[in-house]
C-alpha cells in the first residue's frame, strides 16, 4: 500500500451552495469549514488547498442558540489607542449577517497561510441571490 498525496494541479474543485436558513450557526460552519477544507473528498492532503468552493446564501436568517444572540460579542480594532470595539451578535446580524457567518466560518479553519487561502474561497450573501450562478453551483449534502 502506498500513500497518494495530491498534487495541487490534481485537485477538482466545484461549487457548492448552502442555504443558511433556519440553521444553527455552529453545526452550519463546521460543515461549510469541512467542505472548504476538503476533508469531505476521498483523497485530502492536509497542506494542498483541496477543498471546494463555498456559497452561503441567506446568511440573514441564520440561528443562533441559547443566549448567544445578547451574550456573544465580536470585537475588533481600530488602531488607534484604545479603540477596541464590541458588537453584540444580535446587531451584527442585523447589520452585517456575512460577516457573522464568515467569522464562524473562519474561526474553524487553520490558522496559517493555508487557511487564509482556503478562507478567500468562501463567499456569504446575506439574501437568496449571488452572483455565481454561472458556475453552476451545486447543492451541499447534508450530513
Amino acid at each position: 500500500m502506498k500513500t497518494v498525496s495530491v498534487k495541487p494541479a490534481d485537485v477538482k474543485k466545484q461549487w457548492t451552495v448552502v442555504d443558511a436558513s433556519d440553521k444553527t450557526l455552529g453545526r452550519l460552519a463546521t460543515e461549510v469549514a469541512r467542505v472548504l477544507r476538503g476533508k469531505h473528498k476521498p483523497d485530502f492532503t492536509p497542506h494542498i488547498d483541496g477543498g471546494d468552493y463555498v456559497v452561503v446564501v441567506n446568511a440573514n436568517k441564520v440561528k443562533l442558540s441559547g443566549g448567544k444572540m445578547t451574550d456573544k460579542f465580536y470585537h475588533h480594532h481600530t488602531g488607534h489607542v484604545g479603540g477596541i470595539k464590541a458588537i453584540a451578535a444580535r446587531d451584527l446580524l442585523a447589520s452585517k449577517p456575512e460577516r457573522l457567518v464568515a467569522a464562524a466560518i473562519k474561526g474553524m479553519l487553520p490558522k496559517s497561510k493555508l487557511g487564509r487561502k482556503i478562507c478567500s474561497n468562501l463567499h456569504v450573501y446575506a439574501g437568496a441571490e449571488h452572483p455565481h450562478k454561472a458556475q453552476n453551483p451545486v447543492a451541499m449534502p447534508t450530513r
